[in-house]
């Protein structure tokens, strides 16, 4: 998602950032136990664009959208846990399948919330 997505909105992305996002691929570290990438990647995304960049700045617009996005994905998947969309979303009869249409789904969502939120995408 930040390559994706954050790539396409925030510009060319230092190495770095890209590299620092890696883990939290599969769901934290590929466990499939916490939150799925494609969210905590789109709230890298939003936190890129609307982030403070000190503490004595105002964290709430991006706050605000990240919880936005949380609940249209909540909405959209039923579940915000990699694990549980692999199994319930993802999976296909034979096997496993591939998160990418999820991931997706999941872009077009955080592009059409940040274009409603006034960001140009």
């Amino acid at each position: 998602m930040l390559l994706a997505v954050g790539g396409h909105v925030l510009g060319d992305l230092e190495p770095q950032c890209a590299r620092m996002a890696t883990g939290l691929a599969g769901g934290l570290g590929n466990t499939e136990q916490e939150m799925c990438g494609a969210l905590s990647g789109g709230v890298l995304v939003i936190s890129g664009l609307l982030g403070r960049e000190s503490l004595d700045k105002d964290d709430w617009p991006a706050l605000d959208l990240a919880t936005r996005y949380r609940q249209r994905f909540l909405a959209e998947f039923g579940y915000t846990q990699c694990g549980r969309l692999r199994e319930k979303v993802v999976y296909v009869t034979g096997g496993p399948g591939s998160c990418a249409a999820l991931v997706e789904r999941a872009a077009v969502m955080l592009l059409g919330l940040l274009t409603k939120a006034g960001q140009r995408v």
